[in-house]
């Protein structure tokens, strides 16, 4: 469980109010090759727990590159719409892998699909969402947007925009973003502030041009930071320095 913070210690504003968090499915596969890590899951789920205890509302959409990619498969053959149904599938699997995490933590927390499976999991409804959101609870949105041709990230766009968020924050691997990939350009250099148009014109691969376009018309900012460090979700919402942001201003 996430360790209780002293009334005492919650500032009265933090940087953000309501925010949706962008986890690629990778992101929970820990070193494995493929599948959930339940240990890299629950250090997950427990940054989580620790920023909403501060009173942030938070909203995740998660992939599901863990376990299925529709644009892979397509690549290799298969019905491009096929292959994604399935990838959205793969997603809800992820999304309840992630609940069970955050309520080992003690973390109310709600999955709702886009695709319909009341067996499992709530509907969509954008009202309901909200509603979870004031009531203190994690809401999870999986299966997409719920069509074909879409990533998660223009659903975690639309997700963000339709719930009123303050900001999309994109878990990464890296501390921000770079004017190349840093792995493979030792020139590569760290960009703290972006404008949207740059991260269009210069294909940053922040996330997908649809999901930025989508963010640019609703001047949502975007986070890029590193999830790998603990506490990096709780250090962004109590206003501090870390990752890099885009969004109409740039730097």
């Amino acid at each position: 469980m996430a360790e209780a913070i002293p009334a005492e210690a919650i500032p009265q504003e933090l940087r953000y109010q309501r925010v949706l968090l962008k986890l690629s499915g990778e992101s929970l596969m820990g070193g494995r090759p493929y599948g959930v890590d339940p240990d890299v899951t629950r250090a997950i789920a427990s940054q989580i727990a620790e920023a909403q205890a501060l009173g942030l509302a938070i909203a995740v959409v998660v992939g599901g590159g863990n376990i299925f990619r529709g644009l892979a498969a397509a690549a290799r053959g298969m019905d491009r719409a096929t292959g994604d149904y399935m990838g959205m599938l793969a997603t809800v699997m992820n999304g309840l892998a992630l609940q069970d995490a955050l309520e080992q933590v003690e973390c109310p927390t709600r999955v709702m699909s886009a695709i319909a499976m009341n067996e499992i999991c709530e509907p969509y409804i954008r009202r309901r969402a909200i509603r979870h959101l004031e009531k203190g609870r994690v809401v999870i949105f999986a299966a997409g947007t719920g069509n074909p041709f879409f990533t998660t990230d223009t659903a975690g766009a639309l997700r963000a925009v339709e719930i009123g968020a303050d900001a999309i924050m994109k878990a990464t691997k890296v501390d921000g973003i770079y004017s190349a990939d840093p792995k493979k350009d030792a020139t590569a250099h760290y960009l703290p502030r972006v404008t949207y148009i740059d991260a269009l014109n210069q294909r940053l691969q922040v996330m997908d041009t649809t999901a930025i376009s989508l963010c640019m018309e609703n001047a949502l900012p975007i986070v890029v930071f590193d999830l790998t460090r603990p506490g990096n979700i709780r250090r962004i919402v109590l206003g501090e320095p870390v990752g890099s942001i885009v969004s109409s201003g740039g730097g």
